[in-house]
């Protein structure tokens, strides 16, 4: 098949991008050469366009001539902390540039198309509505968990109005290798490694350890992007997530176990987050449902590939 992906260098989509490579598709990526993160393999299944998702008259060239039978959209502003900082260039990106892509789309023809959202609409949640299901109503503590329901909401609006078969999935927090700083796994992860090294003093510096998150392998994530793009029902919702609460202090002291070094924990006012909501964890049974999708890889074995990712940039 052909596939189009937007945000094909970020986190997820870097993996993606070698899952599609791998199964014999051709690829088709939208690069934002300013916020790239990762590097692609050369491939000959591969072909990279420069691209704006505020630019909506190149969008649609660029979706025209990739000619896709699928979309992956991934792209955006993924940083709840930055968007104080950048509100309206967060709501831009994440809202119009997704209603620019859709745009495009439907002028280009009907391919099936998967929107990425995130848990992070969610907002503080009251203990008696866990787990979080595609019925919790969103209720976003920053500009960024704005955006991302505001770029949801557009799903329904284009299959029913254009018939084009779009599905959103919601991710809760996805870890894995190759993941950028400016989140709380690859931040513990990099410091241990660098500790372990001795390259810095054995000072590990962490924000709110109280809060609990619902954490799955990016690998995972992946995998049900791609059978939500194949069998979602087009204009639904579907959230993607372990189904387990795990607190972050838990978190830290398994990386810290896995490491086998000894560190000395330090609370960085500079890391806390003014909004952190307490507890946030899902269902994943619509898309069990739907899909048979599951979650395999253990948060353990997540914890140990990412470790030895971060040595590896050392």
């Amino acid at each position: 098949m052909r596939i189009f992906i937007t945000g094909a260098t970020g986190f997820a989509g870097s993996h993606l991008v070698e899952e599609l490579l791998a199964a014999g598709h051709t690829v088709c990526t939208l690069v934002h050469e300013a916020t790239s993160h990762q590097q692609l393999r050369q491939d000959d299944n591969l072909t990279l366009v420069a691209g704006d998702l505020l630019d909506a008259a190149s969008l649609a060239t660029a979706v025209s001539a990739a000619q896709p039978d699928v979309v992956y959209h991934l792209a955006g502003q993924a940083y709840p902390a930055r968007s104080w900082q950048q509100p309206g260039l967060t709501l831009a990106v994440n809202s119009v540039g997704t209603a620019n892509l859709l745009h495009a789309v439907v002028q280009y023809g009907r391919p099936r198309v998967l929107i990425v959202s995130s848990a992070e609409i969610y907002g503080h949640i009251r203990p008696e509505m866990l787990p979080i299901t595609e019925q919790t109503p969103p209720a976003p503590n920053h500009p960024y968990g704005v955006s991302k329901w505001m770029a949801g909401l557009l799903v329904p609006l284009y299959w029913e109005r254009y018939q084009l078969p779009v599905v959103e999935a919601r991710p809760f927090n996805h870890i894995g290798p190759h993941q950028a700083l400016g989140f709380v796994v690859p931040d513990f992860a990099s410091q241990l490694a660098a500790i372990k090294a001795g390259q810095r003093d054995n000072r590990l510096r962490v924000g709110n350890l109280e809060a609990m998150r619902d954490f799955t392998d990016v690998r995972d994530v992946v995998r049900a992007y791609q059978l939500l793009a194949a069998e979602g029902q087009p204009g639904e919702t579907y959230l993607i997530c372990s189904g387990q609460p795990v607190k972050i202090e838990t978190v830290l002291q398994k990386l810290i176990e896995i490491a086998g070094i000894e560190v000395v924990v330090e609370r960085d006012p500079e890391r806390m987050r003014p909004s952190d909501t307490p507890c946030l964890y899902g269902s994943y049974a619509k898309i069990q449902a739907q899909t048979g999708w599951e979650p395999q890889i253990g948060l353990e074995q997540s914890l140990a590939d990412i470790l030895q990712d971060w040595a590896g940039r050392l």
